[in-house]
C-alpha cells in the first residue's frame, strides 16, 4: 500500500463551473490533503501537464480526473495525447463524466484510461464517490513518482 500519509497532485480537468465547486467541496468535505489543480479544458490539461506557457511551474499529477467534454480538445483527444506520450502515459487517468454511454466507456478504456467513472447527480454520492476514487488512487494502490 501506498504511505497514507502521502500527499500527491490531482489535475481536474473539467469545464463545469457546478462540477469543479463539488471537487473541491469534496476534497475539502473528507479533508483529502491532496493538492488539487483545475484546468477548464482540453488545450490547457495539455499545457498543464507538459508545463508550458503559464504552466510551466506546474507539478507533475500523481492524478488526472479527466471529463470527457471539454471544450476546445475534448477529453478522448486529451487521453489519446497523454497515454500516446511517453513522458505522460504513467498518470493514472480516470474519467469522470456524465455520459454513460458504452462507445465513450469502450473507447476511454482502448484509449488506456485507468477507470470510467459516471458522475452522480447526487451530491452526496458524488462526494463519496470522489472519496473512493482518492483512497483508491492514493492509498490503495501504488503510484509510480
Amino acid at each position: 500500500m501506498s504511505d497514507p500519509a502521502a500527499e500527491i497532485d490531482v489535475l481536474l480537468v473539467e469545464d463545469d463551473e457546478g462540477d469543479v465547486l463539488m471537487t473541491k467541496e469534496a476534497f475539502e468535505h473528507h479533508k483529502l490533503r491532496n493538492q488539487l489543480h483545475v484546468v477548464p479544458d482540453g488545450v490547457e490539461a495539455i499545457s498543464f501537464l507538459r508545463r508550458e506557457g503559464e504552466h510551466a511551474g506546474a507539478p507533475r499529477p500523481g492524478l488526472i480526473l479527466l471529463d470527457l467534454n471539454l471544450p476546445r480538445k475534448d477529453g478522448r483527444q486529451v487521453l489519446e495525447e497523454i497515454k500516446s506520450d511517453e513522458s505522460l502515459r504513467s498518470i493514472p487517468v480516470v474519467v469522470l463524466t456524465t455520459s454513460q454511454a458504452e462507445e465513450d466507456i469502450l473507447r476511454s478504456y482502448n484509449l488506456h484510461a485507468n477507470a470510467y467513472v459516471a458522475k452522480p447527480v447526487d451530491f452526496e454520492r458524488f462526494i463519496d464517490v470522489i472519496r473512493q476514487i482518492d483512497d483508491f488512487f492514493v492509498t490503495v494502490v501504488k503510484l509510480p513518482r
